[in-house]
């Protein structure tokens, strides 16, 4: 039998940084073992799932290069099949008709709790001899052994059993005839030929369930993987209040995919001391054998260092890509400058994230709208004036404009002055940043250009020439 693993998100929001570790780990296995990796989309709470956050699901999927070989599918579209597999339950006297009342159920829990019991369906229709009218509104609920234990050999947490005089008779079909979560995963995994589910354990609890449909259906249960959730930096359960918790928001803070994919694989599994995994040694070495039971916690510095890792070393056009879309996003053209391939080689060094490489170097594509008010006060001045024009004389002339004849042709103008290299370098950074911060100065104006950098020396000119007097 082919190996299996699916990933089953409910299209309710974003896709949760947790719920692309959970991809992560399905789809490392499959690869690892020549499997298949299915996408399956849980939209079965029609009120709160929208086409929108569908397209969040896809979008975060695809740009973490999680590709899948199967789907999606839709439960929407197998509601047919739902009530087919619940008729048959209905068939084999292994679900009944429920027709207890809310108030009725709302009562029972309120006694329960009184008596400090835990809350469950005490079974009066489950043997019931004379049912009402065909047509009383009534809920289908499958029918659980009452004795016995369900044990679940799970990958993560070892052996696990419950009770089965602790599990109630589960809702499969609501009034309106509509399957509920357990069934329709039920049936899913089952025709879908599922052989290991790796999810959050925040569904342990669902899993004894699931398995005592399973096997009133004739099916052998999949390999269950509950992997422990995660947890924000203060160690309390991962919220907004953390800050980026969908995948596209790291996307939008500038983080490289692969970095976020190696940041993910690390919360819950661990290869000895290794930190940085190429995608094809993940699917070398991971297993879920080695998954940890306990809860990860965020660590935004160790992704900010995976992070400017992967901009230093992956190929400058592979950066330059994802680099370009930060660049619309400050209404740049990426094509009305410089090759931002060659941008890219230039700034990794100073940046940690794609949005901060974008925003320092924007000033390559469209002259600052401002000098940088400390910066100017102190380079662009009466003082440095002949520096730069002296500047703006020798680059003119330059025959070739590339890094080292630029880089000779500023050092000659320092010396011809006898000023330290950085008395004439800085104002020229200014003048052609509007900042204190660029690349090299050989690089700043190789890249900028000919005309790009004369005409900005000719501006911080000007604007020298109309402080005078201020």
């Amino acid at each position: 039998m082919t190996l299996k693993t699916r990933f089953a998100p409910s299209p309710t929001g974003y896709l949760h940084i947790g719920g692309a570790r959970t991809a992560l780990f399905s789809w490392l296995y499959a690869r690892k073992h020549g499997g298949s990796f299915v996408l399956r989309v849980e939209d079965t709470d029609q009120e709160r799932s929208t086409q929108e956050s569908v397209n969040a699901i896809l979008e975060g999927m695809t740009w973490l290069g999680l590709e899948y070989d199967e789907g999606p599918f839709y439960q929407t579209q197998r509601f047919d099949r739902y009530r087919e597999v619940i008729q048959q339950l209905l068939d084999e006297g292994k679900a009944y008709k429920c027709y207890c009342s809310k108030e009725r159920l709302d009562a029972l829990r309120e006694e329960q709790q009184k008596r400090k019991e835990k809350p469950r369906y005490d079974g009066k229709c489950r043997d019931l001899q004379e049912p009402p009218a065909p047509d009383t509104s009534h809920v289908i609920r499958f029918r659980n052994p009452e004795e016995g234990a369900v044990v679940v050999d799970d990958r993560v947490h070892g052996r696990v059993a419950f009770n089965n005089s602790e599990l109630d008779d589960l809702i499969i079909a609501r009034t309106d005839g509509s399957p509920t979560y357990n069934l329709t995963v039920v049936v899913d995994d089952m025709d879908m030929g599922i052989t290991h589910v790796i999810r959050g354990d925040d569904h342990l609890n669902n899993t004894p369930r699931q398995v005592n449909i399973l096997q009133a259906l004739g099916v052998q249960p999949p390999v269950y993987a509950h992997v422990p959730m995660i947890l924000g930096e203060d160690g309390k359960r991962l919220s907004k209040r953390h800050g980026a918790v969908g995948v596209m928001n790291y996307r939008d803070q500038g983080y490289m995919p692969e970095a976020v994919l190696n940041y993910l694989v690390r919360l819950g599994w661990s290869h000895g001391d290794q930190e940085v995994f190429s995608l094809d040694e993940m699917v070398q070495l991971f297993d879920i054998d080695s998954l940890n039971a306990k809860a990860s916690a965020l660590n935004v510095s160790k992704l900010d260092w995976l992070n400017q890792h992967y901009m230093k070393t992956l190929e400058p056009a592979h950066v330059a890509r994802h680099l370009s879309w930060h660049m619309g996003q400050l209404g740049i053209d990426p094509s009305d400058g410089p090759s931002l391939d060659a941008v890219v080689v230039s700034q990794r060094e100073r940046a940690k994230t794609l949005e901060e490489m974008a925003r320092n170097s924007a000033f390559f594509y469209r002259m600052p709208e401002a000098y940088d008010e400390k910066a100017a006060k102190k380079n662009l001045k009466d003082e440095t004036r002949p520096a730069l024009a002296a500047l703006r004389e020798a680059l003119a002339a330059v025959a070739e404009w590339e890094r080292g004849a630029l880089h000779q042709t500023v050092q000659d103008v320092a010396e011809r002055l006898e000023l330290k290299l950085g008395k004439v370098a800085q104002p020229l950074r200014v003048a052609l940043s509007g900042g204190p911060v660029s690349p090299p100065i050989d690089e700043t104006l190789e890249l900028l250009g000919r005309d790009v950098s004369l005409a900005r020396i000719d501006a911080a000119l000007a604007f020298i020439d109309s402080r005078e007097g201020v």
